[in-house]
């Protein structure tokens, strides 16, 4: 059995706006994301099933052209490979699951 305090996870500073925490598993990644109001997360896509749940503040998320405001409580599903994006309107707090685990986000081996 595996337990993971929050407290205990680095924090890696994305932008000066944005920050994440990750978990990951050999299924899946998990995301504590901080975002500031104004930060935005540009449109992308990936590969990964995404569940985005909001704990604080408020999010404006495009996908597949459209506009949707997220609230604490809401949760989101992202399809595999839809695009995109999320701009903070406020400042705002989420956690994110990945199926399969985000590879791109694992630390990367020291050479030694």
């Amino acid at each position: 059995m595996d337990i993971y305090n929050w407290s205990e996870v680095t924090e890696e500073r994305v932008t000066p706006l944005f920050t994440r925490q990750a978990i990951h598993t050999s299924r899946m990644t998990l995301l504590k994301l901080r975002l500031k109001k104004g930060a935005v997360v540009p449109m992308h896509q990936h590969p990964h099933e995404q569940i985005t749940m909001m704990a604080s503040g408020l999010v404006r998320v495009e996908l597949d052209g459209k506009d949707v405001l997220l609230r604490p409580g809401d949760i989101l599903l992202i399809p595999s490979n839809a695009p995109h994006l999320f701009e903070a309107l406020e400042d705002y707090v989420e956690t994110d699951v990945f199926t399969p685990p985000r590879e791109d986000l694992m630390p990367k081996p020291t050479a030694g």
